[in-house]
């Protein structure tokens, strides 16, 4: 990294011998920040026993954090003297567009269900998965994000002739979830579930310390 040196810098008396020496200001050099579009982002599912699934019908992912506060309260006092922190949740909800099948009929287990069995499943009935989104722009700058042990639990869709396109819509809770990370201060390769997992126990043992 460089730096440049500034004509502002605080000027220092050396004790010893009384003179006044003017210090080095060391301040970083210009950092650049890049930003992504919806259009720049890939989102794939993740589930035991498969391979990664590109999700290409979803138009919309979105997830929320909520974590319970209670205060502490002392007699004598109006405010509260502290909060405890209570569990976390984390929910959020898929939008796909409809095209000519039902978007998780696309992974394998649902797909030899409806063709061995004749047995139309549904999403709540997946274990849970792992939910992968990668950024990528065109000045070459690649972030990611995960959502870990995704489980549906909520289904709907709209149709109707005021519609160009048909839309379902699904509400999930996750065990855990890691922030979008820069790919340039982190490995570029998928860690697998496992690697999931370990980052789920890992934010488990943080909250309990």
């Amino acid at each position: 990294m460089s730096y440049y040196e500034s004509p502002f810098s605080p000027a220092v008396i050396n004790q010893d011998t009384g003179v006044f020496t003017q210090s080095v200001y060391r301040a970083p050099a210009e950092i650049i920040y890049n930003s992504y579009a919806g259009t720049d982002i890939v989102a794939e599912i993740v589930l035991p026993g498969e391979s990664s699934m590109t999700m290409g019908e979803l138009q919309t992912i979105s997830y929320s954090i909520h974590r319970e506060n209670s205060p502490v309260r002392l007699i004598g006092h109006v405010n509260a003297a502290g909060f405890v922190k209570g569990p976390r949740t984390i929910a959020g909800s898929l939008i796909f567009t409809n095209f000519n099948s039902y978007a998780f009929y696309r992974l394998k287990q649902l797909r030899d269900a409806v063709s061995r069995f004749n047995l139309f499943s549904l999403a709540d009935m997946l274990p849970p998965f792992d939910v992968v989104i990668t950024f990528s722009n065109e000045y070459g700058s690649l972030s990611k994000m995960r959502i870990l042990g995704v489980t549906i639990i909520d289904e709907g869709g709209t149709m109707s002739v005021d519609d160009l396109i048909t839309e379902s819509t699904f509400t999930y809770m996750a065990r855990g979830i890691q922030p979008m990370t820069n790919m340039a201060n982190a490995s570029s390769t998928f860690d697998s579930v496992a690697e999931g997992q370990r980052i789920t126990k890992a934010q488990t043992r943080i909250e309990d310390a």
